[in-house]
């Protein structure tokens, strides 16, 4: 993501491109998808109900907010097309990345679909969908870095997500003293801009965004991490886990998952205004 002045960032921020900070608050009702996909046989017992959704909506094309101040993007789509399957209305909530999972566990929220990386450590804490899509934690460093690939790490100042793969990946490999974790990815971004740090550690899609916005900046070509995403659901919610778990199968099956995400990421290499 032109090398902008400190208040030109700010103004990318506030826009579609870079989107809102986290910890928001900010709440919405989904709108229809216009799926026309049947309800699951495991909506007897959630329909009519309002399914609680957790996201960080600084994370495009995933979930950003949109120029209405709502919350949009792939996650929110497939949460709208599970709960059309379930019978139940969307409520998404878009706070910060790390408050998700606690969010999750005080019963403030009944889903988490942000991005969410399943890992061994937040599956102690969480059940974990089958995976609905893939995703690939990249480096972004200044074009005249000398960081060439994940083994050029090593003594640099590192920034991350709190929270995210890349800040538990990193911290792990290389020490929490190296590590520099933002409360969103632009401001990690803004940091690098500055001088402030060495590269960023940070989930593929986001990274095209920022890079598009920000002339300097290079994504490596070398992949630090491949993942895979996943919705997540508190561990005592047993019945709505096997709900939910059931109609992301289903809805993977049809194909509608597919075309969502085709929709913000088309296999042509190209990118809806929105998401871009």
């Amino acid at each position: 993501m032109k090398k902008l002045s400190i208040a030109m960032l700010s103004m990318v921020l506030a826009g579609s491109m870079l989107l809102t900070a986290c910890g928001g608050g900010n709440t919405q009702a989904a709108e229809d998808t216009g799926s026309d996909t049947q309800q699951s046989e495991t909506a007897e017992n959630t329909e009519g109900g309002v399914l609680r959704m957790g996201t960080n909506a600084t994370f495009p094309p995933y979930e950003y907010v949109d120029e209405n101040n709502e919350v949009a993007g792939i996650d929110a789509d497939i949460a709208a097309a599970i709960a059309d399957k379930l019978g139940m209305e969307l409520e998404i909530t878009d706070m910060a990345f790390d408050s998700l999972i606690p969010a999750l566990q005080s019963d403030t929220i009944d889903i988490v679909l942000a991005g969410m990386t399943v890992d061994p450590e937040r599956a102690e804490q969480v059940n974990f969908t089958d995976s609905y899509a893939t995703g690939v934690q990249v480096i972004i460093v200044p074009e005249d870095s000398d960081i060439a690939s994940p083994d050029d790490l090593e003594g640099k100042n590192i920034g991350v997500q709190t929270g995210t793969t890349g800040d538990l990946q990193c911290t792990d490999a290389y020490g929490q003293e190296f590590v520099k974790q933002f409360d969103n990815g632009p401001l990690a971004v803004a940091a690098l801009l500055n001088g402030q740090i060495d590269c960023v550690v940070i989930d593929n899609e986001p990274a095209k965004n920022y890079v598009a916005a920000n002339e300097g900046l290079k994504i490596l070509d070398t992949a630090y991490a491949d993942e895979d995403y996943a919705a997540a659901i508190a561990k005592e919610d047993t019945e709505l886990f096997e709900q939910v778990n059931t109609a992301i199968q289903e809805l993977k099956e049809d194909g509608t998952i597919a075309s969502i995400i085709e929709k913000y990421i088309p296999s042509d290499g190209g990118s809806e205004d929105a998401a871009a």
